[in-house]
């Protein structure tokens, strides 16, 4: 079986064991250009140029690299339909939303978006304007070039995501291109231990509903979202930004979600490129699983991520906190306790690995840096096979970044 490891695939065997396979069902891929011209000419709420002057400066939000986004192919629709409105390129900024995930190198923001690449910066946490307040007087500051742009837009990707539900909309703009501060309240202890903040669920969701009431402190004007599966790139929406999600979220629900019904001694958790290029990302795969709506893992049982993390434990500010608070921990029930006290801004990888751990075994295989893997309180392999016992149950999960494991039992 062909499980993904970095932009490529591995072949795996299992001698020996009762394998079941969880595939989503898929559906049907799209064009991400022709999708998104047709989503811009009939949006959610008004059209583009309804919403700016032709001599506004624009601020365009895009993902970093470590989201699987054509942002060059959304871009570029956008850049068009802003042309079109009389908007000229000279008056449009694209900050890049690194949150707080490491600058990208100039080369890597080529690659990225194309003949775009010049008009791009890396947002800077440490050059924010304040835009309001949230919760109990939290300060939702954003990155200078967005909070003082006449019009902003951003583009992006509703896929699920552990706290939000699924990712996209407001998101982009507020972690994005926002500050420590709006990281730290709605990746903090108190907020992710809220009854509605997991995987899959927008509906009375406070981390979504969070967000989205900062985004609209921060004048986001339009959104073009999409959403992927296995077929590729199955929708794209554009327009208001709570719209856009709950539109590409039920797209989504329904290709993704794939009924469980039993445990599993040991569930391979797929992720490849972009997201295991270091430890802080790779082991998304894992919490989605175990995390979700329906954790297949049995007591005792084990997780397994093939990642090839080239970067380690990851070279961003809160890749580097990750790391730290899982190399200097005891055990992961002592680290998960201690945490539930607070921690710095995006340690909170730390915190959903840790409330992992205390029930189960997290193996990584086919790393470049077994050592790091080591150290973060998991166990390295040189493969899958490696980290399997003969005669077990094992549940396969080709992409658990996009597989919603559900109650068969409902």
């Amino acid at each position: 079986m062909k499980i993904p490891l970095g932009t490529g695939t591995i072949d795996v065997r299992f001698p020996d064991c009762d394998v079941t396979v969880a595939r989503p069902p898929g559906g049907e891929g799209v064009d991400v250009r022709t999708a998104a011209e047709r989503a811009l000419e009939d949006p959610l709420g008004p059209p583009l140029e309804d919403r700016l002057d032709p001599d506004d400066e624009i601020a365009i939000v895009v993902t970093d690299i470590t989201r699987k986004v054509p942002d060059d192919v959304l871009l570029d629709v956008l850049l068009e339909r802003l042309e079109d409105s009389g908007v000229d390129r000279e008056q449009v900024t694209v900050v890049i939303g690194l949150g707080l995930h490491r600058p990208m190198a100039d080369d890597e923001i080529e690659a990225m978006l194309g003949p775009h690449a010049d008009l791009a910066i890396n947002h800077d946490p440490d050059s924010v304007v304040e835009v309001g307040r949230v919760g109990d007087g939290v300060p939702v500051e954003i990155g200078d070039p967005v909070a003082t742009a006449d019009a902003v837009l951003s583009t992006g990707v509703v896929e699920p995501h552990q706290y939000a539900g699924f990712s996209g909309g407001a998101k982009t703009v507020v972690i994005g291109a926002g500050s420590e501060s709006i990281i730290r309240y709605t990746h903090g202890p108190d907020m992710l231990s809220r009854e509605g903040v997991r995987l899959g669920r927008i509906d009375g969701n406070p981390f979504r509903e969070t967000v989205d009431r900062a985004g609209d402190l921060a004048g986001i004007d339009f959104s073009l979202n999409l959403t992927h599966g296995p077929a590729g790139v199955l929708g794209v929406r554009a327009g208001d930004g709570r719209r856009v999600v709950d539109e590409l979220a039920t797209i989504a629900r329904a290709a993704l979600s794939v009924p469980i019904d039993r445990e599993f001694d040991a569930v391979i958790c797929g992720v490849g490129a972009p997201k295991d290029a270091n430890l802080y990302q790779a082991t998304r795969a894992a919490t989605y699983v175990a995390l979700g709506d329906r954790n297949p893992v049995c007591e005792g049982g084990r997780l397994v991520v093939p990642a090839e993390l080239p970067e380690g434990a990851g070279e961003g500010t809160g890749e580097r906190r990750f790391y730290r608070r899982l190399r200097e921990a005891a055990d992961a029930g002592s680290l998960y306790e201690t945490m539930r006290e607070g921690y710095e801004p995006g340690a909170q990888r730390a915190f959903v690995v840790a409330r992992v751990l205390r029930d189960h075994d997290l193996y990584v295989t086919n790393s470049a840096t077994p050592d790091v893997v080591d150290e973060c309180l998991m166990h390295p392999a040189n493969d899958v096979t490696d980290a399997l016992e003969d005669g077990t149950e094992v549940l396969v999960v080709p992409d658990a970044m996009n597989t919603l494991l559900v109650d068969g039992a409902r």
